[in-house]
């Protein structure tokens, strides 16, 4: 079985996950050969926020309960250096990253201190964004991270399936019976996509101008509702245009 088969076997398991454990579950089946044992996805409250609302933005949360309490206790949405890094660059980073880019001080350095209680020493960090807009930030621990920028893809590919999963089991919405309609060459270039290729590679591929080829990749995402390539990748899968 190739890579690419494997994440699609993972993205269907998702699709018929019942609840939120077991799309936790099949998600750190992913990131868990790459070092990142722990997940925590949600959207990030405003500034004041009551601890008890904090709760309500997250999506999935596979974490250490007593840290998730710590953080949520001692307000540390406000002084971690993951959501000011993501604030003001929002690009994937490593946890150390962010806190030496945005100058962490004491207590953002503490929010990684506590972190490693739990055997979360260092992780990854990124920013998704769902089909209504709402970005996520997804943030993934353990006691070491090691993957390459393809396997990245694939994490990145599997989170955000992950995700757009698990806020359709939160609120409950009817599944659409009827999909939008790609012409056969939008198919062909988003399936190649889907395999990590570029514009111009598509258009050697298919024997096309790579002009041609990034206008039926901006096609099929407009049509569906993708706002960049990942969703748009994640998308064809659930609508079974990719196989």
């Amino acid at each position: 079985m190739t890579q690419f088969d494997r994440t699609l076997e993972f993205i269907d398991r998702i699709q018929g996950a019942r609840n939120q454990n077991e799309i936790c579950s099949t998600l750190l089946e992913v990131t868990r050969p790459f070092g990142m044992t722990a997940l925590m996805a949600g959207t990030v409250p405003s500034a004041g926020t009551p601890a008890d609302e904090q709760r309500s933005h997250v999506i999935l949360c596979e974490w250490p309960v007593e840290w998730l309490e710590r953080y949520v206790a001692r307000n540390y949405v406000e002084h971690d250096p993951l959501v000011a890094y993501m604030k003001r660059s929002p690009a994937p980073v490593k946890w150390n990253e962010a806190a030496d880019s945005v100058n962490a001080g004491p207590i953002g350095r503490r929010v990684y201190g506590d972190a490693g209680e739990f055997g979360l020493h260092d992780g990854l960090a990124f920013p998704l964004m769902t089909l209504d807009n709402t970005a996520v930030l997804v943030s993934l621990g353990g006691d070491g991270i090691d993957l390459s920028p393809e396997e990245f893809s694939i994490v990145s590919l599997v989170a955000t399936y992950a995700i757009g999963r698990a806020m359709q089991l939160g609120t409950a919405r009817p599944v659409i019976d009827h999909r939008p309609e790609l012409t056969s060459r939008e198919i062909e270039c988003i399936r190649w996509a889907a395999l990590g290729k570029s514009e111009w590679e598509i258009s050697q591929i298919l024997g096309i101008s790579e002009h041609t080829s990034e206008k039926h990749l901006l096609n099929a995402k407009a049509k569906l509702g993708a706002v960049n390539r990942v969703q748009a990748v994640a998308e064809a899968i659930r609508q079974g245009y990719i196989m």
